[in-house]
């Protein structure tokens, strides 16, 4: 990855603090001298010191080498350099500004976005940089079973509800669709339920290149509710010998990429359940399919779904914003 050089020098200017004219009187950022540049880089566990140059230039030439760091394509920056964004906008370093930066986020968003690139605040109060082309989030801490913030918590309490109540089509285009591509799957498809003629057994088939360019191709079959398999199923579940041979469906039948030309077969199946995906379900499933067809099988419930969504920092989809109150005597004020 490389940026201009007029950005990584306008981003020296902010690690050392060079405030602009129009900042001298109330700066938004630390100034550092040569020694603090050094102790700086070094909190970051580098082995960069200050060797006397000009402040700016020096730190435009280690942000130029940290850019060439192994990450995971163009849309993601190095983790180091994604570390280097979250130590300059520290809350603790706030400056004339409350904690949450919002003159010291403008200035350096005005830098960033001439790549591409925009950094914003998440729940942990950590900054984070998100790509604008394709909102995929470089350094965040993507672990799904990590505790949760109190601010977390809500936010996946609030989806939660969203899940209870949205209808089929809902889950897949408000919800997965997002998830999706936030977790760095390309040409995401939507086989909708208009036309079933067309489904072959999924709902959407999407691609995921790996580090060396080999393309993966992977369908999804999704269903709203809970996934069992009782012999006599209720009408909110869906039973897993019909999820059988809509998946069997999905893994025979090729799809057509229009942007390498040509028919591929699905790799892996991922059954979506905006409910639970029972422990029995699941080995029925297992238990039906052969040897090879059983890895090519993977399972995503309510539960999964949630945490994911929740540690991408996607937001929320329109339903599953907090209801604004119907009172119309709260809302104005009673006059009697």
């Amino acid at each position: 990855m490389k940026f201009k050089r007029r950005s990584t020098e306008a981003l020296g200017d902010l690690i050392c603090g060079n405030n602009s004219a129009a900042d001298e009187k109330q700066p938004h950022f630390v100034y550092r001298s040569s020694s603090r540049l050094t102790e700086f880089f070094q909190d970051l566990d580098t082995p960069w010191t200050h060797d006397g140059g000009t402040r700016h230039r020096w730190v435009a030439d280690v942000l130029d080498v940290m850019l060439q760091e192994p990450h995971e394509g163009d849309t993601h920056t190095p983790d180091i350099f994604s570390r280097v964004i979250d130590q300059l906008m520290s809350p603790q370093d706030a400056l004339n500004e409350g904690p949450d930066r919002p003159a010291a986020l403008a200035t350096l968003n005005d830098v960033l976005r001439r790549e591409g690139f925009e950094a914003f605040y998440s729940d942990d109060h950590h900054c984070y940089l998100r790509h604008i082309g394709n909102d995929t989030v470089s350094g965040l801490q993507m672990n799904p079973h990590r505790p949760f913030s109190v601010t977390e918590t809500k936010r996946r309490d609030d989806l939660a509800r969203f899940l209870a109540m949205c209808s089929e089509d809902q889950l897949i285009e408000e919800v997965l669709l997002p998830l999706f591509r936030q977790l760095g799957f390309h040409r995401i498809t939507a086989a909708g339920h208009k036309d079933k003629a067309l489904e072959y057994g999924k709902d959407v088939w999407m691609r995921f290149t790996l580090p060396t360019q080999n393309r993966l191709y992977f369908g999804i079959q999704a269903k709203k509710g809970k996934i069992d398999s009782a012999g006599v199923t209720k009408a909110s579940n869906a039973n897993v010998a019909e999820l059988l041979n809509q998946t069997l469906m999905m893994l025979a039948h090729e799809i057509f990429d229009p942007e390498t030309n040509r028919r591929v077969l699905v790799d892996h199946a991922f059954i979506v359940a905006g409910g639970e995906i029972t422990k029995q379900a699941r080995n029925w499933i297992g238990n039906a399919l052969d040897t090879t067809k059983r890895s090519q099988v993977m399972f995503l419930d309510r539960d999964d779904i949630l945490n994911l969504y929740v540690v991408t920092s996607l937001p929320l989809p329109a339903g599953a914003l907090p209801p604004v109150s119907s009172n119309l005597w709260e809302q104005l004020g009673s006059p009697f």
